[in-house]
Order: structure tokens, then sequence, then C-alpha cells
């Protein structure tokens, strides 16, 4: 008994230092719900603001309560890795590191009670000074050092224009299961010494963490362009267009929804049961690229008007034992984490997942991680086809010599086209 008393309170002091060492997008309270952070006013641009400009970046969640809670937040500087770059609250932000949340409602008219909170940056509390990467961590104000949420946004200096281009002929195969990345830069404004050795560029695909890549030296210079082409890191397998299902009334099943159910507490929404697409010839289907968007049909303010249900996903697809099948989107926070696995039910025959999510439309794609792999793989479920339509985006980093931080000089994107 003295043993296991120990064990439970060692526990929270495990579970802050796991947080600690975590910069990934995350909630980590059940009650902390629907988190969206996005550039404000553009609901399909990357969180990435431009320094000194008039961009803001949106912070939107709800947390599960009758009543308003006072919450606080502070932010973190990065490096390009985003391993926490070590300066002090003064070299990074004009002002304290530290700020309250004062923007927030309360749900209208919804089976589940929730308080609905709005975070822009900078802002008069917390101002950045500093390009980079930032995660914010948002707490009780009584206490600071356990995070009930943190989330990545990023401010950016562009003085480095970044031209990015996308193909299906790759160094790999020709019009088949991959898409290739040509990245060029223009550095006649970045001050930059140095470009085959003090450069970092992060390649993206469809704002997935999992398989996210980086290249550390150019293939050539032209001019002041520095080229990247030819390189495998920028290779990406091809994946699929994102599947989608909309739950944005309880009256009536929305698309890819096959009933809707009323148990009390909350309404079930049963999707469609998915099936493997790996074989399947290509289709087109215009997505948002594993976002998702709050709404519910009948009302002019879904922030607090959209009510939660629970969502049942299954997938057809046999028993994989040691490997693991993740929901992918934006609403999973891109985590493999329990909330995101789905388990194989053997009474069923099919892998499932329930999660309790906000009236809206959803994006979603299912990736498997093999065994002892760090990343997921669409090729086993819903196939490469080398015509999907992906979003890439580019951050290109630069470190100064002397320095000790990564700087944001400029990002980029593109969509492959069929």
């Amino acid at each position: 008994m003295r043993l296991l008393m120990l064990i439970l309170a060692c526990l929270p002091l495990i579970v802050s230092g796991q947080r600690r060492s975590d910069t990934m997008t995350g909630v980590f309270d059940e009650r902390i719900k629907s988190l969206q952070v996005r550039l404000d006013g553009d609901d399909f641009a990357p969180a990435i603001a431009i320094l000194g400009s008039n961009d803001r970046i949106r912070i939107d969640f709800d947390h599960l309560a009758e009543d308003r809670e006072y919450f606080r937040y502070s932010l973190t500087h990065c490096n390009a890795s985003w391993v926490p770059s070590g300066l002090v609250d003064s070299e990074f932000l004009d002002g304290f590191n530290e700020g309250t949340i004062d923007n927030y409602d309360f749900s209208r008219g919804t089976t589940v009670h929730y308080v609905h909170y709005t975070l822009t940056i900078p802002n008069e509390q917390v101002n950045p000074r500093l390009s980079g990467n930032y995660l914010l961590k948002i707490y009780r104000e009584d206490d600071p050092d356990t995070p009930l949420l943190q989330c990545r946004f990023m401010m950016s200096e562009q003085t480095a224009p970044v031209r990015v281009g996308a193909s299906s002929q790759t160094d790999i195969d020709y019009n088949k299961s991959h898409q290739q990345l040509s990245v060029t830069i223009d550095t006649e404004q970045g001050h930059i010494d140095d470009p085959f050795n003090d450069l970092i560029v992060i390649l993206n695909q469809n704002g997935r963490l999992d398989n996210e890549t980086a290249l550390r030296q150019p293939l050539k210079m032209q001019g002041t362009s520095v080229v990247y082409e030819h390189q495998q890191p920028l290779i990406f397998e091809a994946g699929n267009e994102y599947r989608r299902f909309e739950i944005v009334s309880d009256t009536y099943p929305g698309m890819g929804v096959a009933e809707i159910e009323y148990f009390d507490p909350y309404y079930h929404y049963r999707l469609n049961t998915d099936q493997r697409r790996d074989d399947e010839p290509y289709s087109y289907d215009q997505t948002q690229h594993g976002r998702y968007f709050i709404r519910e049909y009948n009302s002019a303010n879904s922030d607090t008007e959209a009510d939660y249900g629970v969502v049942h996903f299954t997938l057809d697809y046999p028993d994989s034992p040691g490997a693991m099948i993740f929901l992918d989107g934006d609403f999973t926070q891109r985590r493999f984490d329990d909330n995101a696995r789905m388990q194989y039910n053997p009474a069923t025959g099919l892998y499932e997942r329930a999660m309790l999510l906000k009236q809206g439309a959803y994006n979603y794609q299912y990736l498997i991680v093999p065994p002892g792999a760090k990343r997921g793989f669409t090729d086993r479920v819903e196939g490469d086809k080398y015509q999907t339509i992906n979003e890439y985006t580019v951050c290109v980093y630069h470190r100064r010599k002397g320095e000790r931080y990564d700087r944001l000089i400029g990002f980029g994107g593109c969509r492959t086209a069929i």
C-alpha cells in the first residue's frame, strides 16, 4: 500500500515532466475541446503571422463547464525543430510573458454546456518581437505548472521569398504513388552569409507532423537564389483525398452520416462504415486537407450555438496485430495517442473509435503505424494516388553567426494539381 501511494504521488510529477518536453500542439484536459489555431481572418492559411504586420494568430477552444474559469497563457520561443531556444522572456517578447484570456462566451441552446474562449496573438498583453517558432501554453490561474493545452504558431520576417512547385514525376516513380517538391529561396534581402550551411528548410504536407521533413543543404545557387531539387526529403507519398463528414444538424444525417440517435446526455452520429481505398482507382474530391470547421446549419454564431455529440467511426479492415491505425486530421491535433487510435472489435470485425466532437464539417484519413515506426503511412488503407491534391508548406529558418535562435525568414506553399 505504501508503494502504491508513493507511485500515485509521483504521477503528477511524471506527467508534468512529459508535458514540459512535449512541444506538439495538444490538449491535456478531457474537458477542453475543439482547439483551433489559425491566421485570424483566413481559415485556410497556416498559423503563421508576418512579424510587424497587422496579422494575428487566433486560438479558439471550448471548456465543457457551466461557468467561466480564469485561464492564463505564456509563450516559449523554439528553434526550427521545436526545441525551446533557451532565450529569456525579455529577448523575444515586448512586455510580460503572461496574459489572461478575457474573451469568452457561454453556449446557448445546447445539450452540452460549455464556455467558448478566443485569444489573439499579438495583443496588448503579449507581443512577440522575434521571428521563429512559438509554443503557447494555457493553464489555470492557480496552477501555472500544469498546462491544459498548448499550441504551435510561427512569426515570419518574410525577408526571403519562397517559391514551391510540386510534380508527380519524381526521382522514385513517374505518375504512380509519390509527389516531389522543388523549392527556390530568394536570399537577396535575407543577409545570409553561407546559404549552404546556415539555412534549415522544413517541408510539411497537409499539416501532418509525422512525415514532416527537413533539408540543411541546397542543391545549387543561381545568382541570389538557393535551389533545392532532386533530394530525398523533397519526396512524399501522394496519399489520397481526405474523407469527409458533416454533423451540422441533430435532426437529419449530413454527409457521411448513416444515422443519428439520442441517448442521454449526448446525440450519437454513426458514420457510414469506411472501406479501404488502396486498390480503388483515384476519385477526385474537393477537401480541406485535414481541416475542420465548426458549423450548425441553423445558427448565426456556431462558436456558441453548435452542440457536441458522440461520433462513431468504423473501418472495415482485417485485424492487424502489432500495427496501429490512427485517425488523422486537425481535430486529433495530428497526434498518435489513445484518443485517435482505432481499436479492433472482434465481435463486429471492424476497427472502431468514438469521439465527442462539436457540430461541423470534418476531414479525416486513416494512417497505419507499423511496429517500431514513428510515422504513419497511407498506402495500406487510403492508397497513394499521384493525382491527389495535397497542400504543401515550406518554412525557411536562418541562424546568424553569434545568435542563439533560428529566425523564420520566409515561408511559401503550393497545391498539387491534377
